[in-house]
């Protein structure tokens, strides 16, 4: 009775056999009777074999599972009319291996050993379609976040293996690639705390960038997160905390200065040391009055004028250009330079041999009395030019090499005091999930927070112990991972990139796992988009973007390469080291309150009829 139940099964299963064998590429004649659309079977519809399907060709106890990707008809009889209106021929469907189901049940991806002519080939039963789909392990936890495309059986996605990986998300504006970052995420979060809420709390961290302010809404990934609405406009956004000591730390600087690795970064380091060794002192104020008018001693009895003035010019940069009554200091007006004895002179007499007289020059007095602004920042930027004083008397370095690091910070000053706070020794992790929003910074610093804190929060993980973990999420990656940009010095995009690359190359031994997502996945490195072990790759269509997907996941086949430019919104291809074979996979909407704010504005919500 339960071989009778068994073979009658099977016979509705059956679609037809093994006709010809070609390396991994089989051709299967289709029985006439299985030409339907759909089949029943025990009260389950399944959806017959076509295009883009998967095919059981059974050999011995081995289950060897194909994929359809292409069919034809070849007529038995010579084609003439009475054909054409009562077709006599049969289906032949070409089909590609792409893995086995052994006798435990397990599917293997890759190809074990080819089938036999005559070998025959079934449908997969919603049970075998689950064992292909299958990427959990016995005991891991899943992400239930998608559905089989074809069969639209449910795919639970696998938390280790994939959340503990770097991940590339591609796709064009509107394909569902935010949906997709964000059920991601969130689901993984929703699980971890479900599993143990006070243990992920502390030990898992998750840090956001948000290029346009998507994911700061209160329910967006989770409710329990901090966002950083940050602004480059004005002073109503939100200000990261970093400690004085954070701000003038050596990479910290280098990354705001744009800092050249072999003069500027060796000049910053001068710098600190400076700065360091007077802010150690009992009295910081007259040690810095006592190096200012120094410094003046030395500027006016120099025999070089080009260089004098340039030196001058920089004392103008660090003492006050107004008086306590607002009147203009011109710290050179009582100064002359004669230029056949090439010296300076005060009242008529020469201060090069007759040097008692500067203590009452201007400049002198005025750099006897000089101020802290109070600002670390720009307390920092007066001890760059005391350095420069230092090193361009000494002749140690040139201004045209030197100059440009300082004019880079003061350029970003305003935008640095209104994105972080060096009085606020709090942390930036105020909760385990971090929100950065970039949606109101300008363009240069777009580029600069991302990279400044990705190298602060790295560096602090270097330093957990193995059972932290973080993950860096970088929305709409193409900004600050691009390969082309000229609005920088080549030097500052390769140290960028740099960086970057290696996070993502040597972070995850540390806990450190990096997940991009972007539209344009040919403007981001090579080195990065290749070291991604997992990929969603949503719709694409040019040319450019499909190569760089091609060259970067090689193990996608022809035929699901060539739908990418056709998938519809909230289909994509999956494939990487957490499954055996690339997987085509809807990926379930978010409600409307868990959505990112990426939807696609509509005239007739704008426009109201009357």
């Amino acid at each position: 009775m339960m071989t009778s139940s068994r073979l009658s099964k099977e016979a509705v299963l059956r679609i037809g056999e093994v006709s010809t064998v070609t390396g991994r590429r089989i051709s299967v004649t289709v029985d006439r009777e299985k030409n339907l659309s759909e089949l029943f079977f025990y009260g389950d519809v399944l959806r017959n074999v076509a295009v883009g399907s998967y095919v059981d060709i059974r050999k011995g106890y081995l289950s060897l599972i194909g994929k359809v990707e292409g069919e034809n008809a070849e007529f038995e009889a010579p084609y003439d009319q009475e054909l054409v209106t009562h077709p006599s021929s049969k289906r032949i469907i070409t089909i590609s291996l792409v893995g086995y189901i052994d006798r435990t049940g397990k599917f293997y991806g890759g190809t074990k050993e080819l089938p036999l002519v005559g070998n025959e080939a079934y449908l997969l039963t919603k049970e075998k379609v689950h064992q292909i789909h299958n990427l959990l392990d016995f005991d891991g936890i899943g992400l239930h976040i998608a559905r089989s495309d074809y069969e639209g059986y449910e795919i639970s996605l696998p938390v280790d293996g994939l959340i503990n990986s770097h991940i590339a998300i591609f796709g064009n504006t509107g394909s569902g690639k935010s949906n997709t970052l964000a059920i991601l995420f969130q689901s993984f979060i929703e699980e971890m705390k479900a599993r143990n809420e006070d243990a992920f709390l502390k030990k898992c961290r998750v840090l956001v960038f948000d290029f346009n302010g998507e994911y700061t809404t209160n329910n967006c990934l989770t409710e329990d997160k901090k966002v950083y609405n940050l602004s480059t406009y004005n002073n109503d956004g939100n200000k990261i905390p970093l400690s004085r000591d954070g701000l003038l730390d050596m990479e910290m600087l280098s990354i705001l200065a744009d800092a050249t690795e072999k003069t500027q970064k060796p000049f910053l380091t001068r710098v600190l040391r400076l700065h360091n060794r007077v802010m150690r002192d009992d009295q910081p104020l007259n040690y810095t009055r006592n190096i200012l008018q120094q410094q003046v001693t030395q500027i006016l009895q120099m025999s070089d004028k080009v260089k004098a003035d340039l030196l001058v010019d920089y004392f103008r940069q660090i003492l006050p250009e107004e008086d306590e009554n607002g009147h203009r200091i011109e710290l050179a007006a009582d100064l002359d330079w004669h230029n056949i004895q090439k010296e300076f002179k005060y009242r008529n007499k020469f201060l090069k041999t007759n040097p008692e007289n500067i203590p009452n020059t201007k400049i002198h007095q005025t750099a006897g009395g000089f101020n802290f602004k109070g600002d670390t920042l720009s307390d920092f930027i007066t001890f760059m030019y005391i350095q420069l004083i230092y090193d361009v008397l000494s002749n140690r370095a040139q201004n045209e090499h030197i100059s440009p690091v300082i004019n880079k910070l003061k350029s970003k000053q305003s935008a640095i005091r209104k994105i972080f706070d060096p009085t606020d020794e709090g942390e930036l992790f105020k909760k385990n999930v971090v929100v950065i929003s970039l949606n109101n910074v300008n363009i240069e610093m777009k580029k600069t927070i991302p990279l400044l804190i990705s190298k602060k929060v790295y560096r602090e993980q270097k330093a957990f112990e193995q059972d932290h973990t973080l993950n860096i999420i970088v929305d709409e990656a193409h900004n600050i991972l691009s390969r082309e940009s000229f609005r920088e010095a080549e030097s500052w995009k390769d140290y960028r990139l740099e960086t970057f690359e290696e996070i993502i190359k040597e972070g995850r031994k540390f806990g450190v796992f990096v997940t991009i997502a972007s539209q344009r996945p040919n403007d981001i490195s090579h080195t990065i988009t290749s070291q991604a072990h997992n990929y969603f790759i949503h719709r694409l269509i040019n040319q450019k973007d499909l190569q760089s997907i091609s060259n970067a996941v090689s193990y996608i086949d022809k035929i699901t390469e060539e739908s990418i430019p056709t998938l519809p919104t909230g289909t994509c291809i999956f494939s990487g080291m957490a499954g055996q074979m690339p997987l085509k996979l809807n990926i379930k909407p978010l409600e409307d309150n868990l959505r990112p704010r990426s939807h696609t504005r509509e005239f007739k919500s704008i426009i109201p009829s009357d």
